[in-house]
């Protein structure tokens, strides 16, 4: 059994300049921290981090680290504008040894890829939202529609 979790980045504020480095809002700050303090005691590590580069992705995912250890992070540019192929197979290319990953990254990518893998209708994840799929694959390399159970989504 593998772990899957697909977390949308905290709310990013609108002062301008390019959307890649757009930093999270106050309330974007307090959406993660919110997340993190909710999944303290839920979950412990996370083998795996695929990370978009976009400035909110890393916080984000920084501030993520201070409730959870992740063992082995990556950050990816290609993520920031991804299709659902891109997503698929960065998440496909995953250690087979690793046990858990999480996607930090954007809609309206990443909620198309909570639908294909649970093959259910599209479920729109919020800012700060995180979806727990559960796959009953021994290899990354078979993900694909309909391979995983979505078992919650937190906020």
């Amino acid at each position: 059994m593998k772990q899957l979790f697909l977390l949308r980045h905290g709310e990013a504020s609108f002062s301008g300049g390019l959307d890649f480095e757009r930093n999270l809002s106050q309330n974007g700050v307090n959406q993660v921290l919110r997340l993190g303090s909710s999944l303290r005691n839920r979950i412990s590590s996370i083998d795996k981090m695929y990370c978009s580069s976009a400035v909110r992705t890393r916080e984000t995912a920084f501030m993520l680290e201070k409730y959870i250890l992740i063992h082995d992070k990556e950050y990816r540019k290609e993520i920031y504008e991804a299709t659902l192929q891109t997503l698929l197979n960065i998440v496909e290319n995953c250690p087979k040894q690793y046990k858990s990953c999480i996607l930090v990254g954007h809609n309206p990518t990443l909620s198309l890829l909570l639908s294909h893998i649970s093959g259910e209708n599209y479920f729109n994840l919020e800012t700060g939202m995180l979806a727990c799929l559960e796959l009953d694959l021994p290899d990354w390399g078979m993900l694909g529609f309909n391979t995983g159970v979505l078992k919650e989504v937190i906020q």
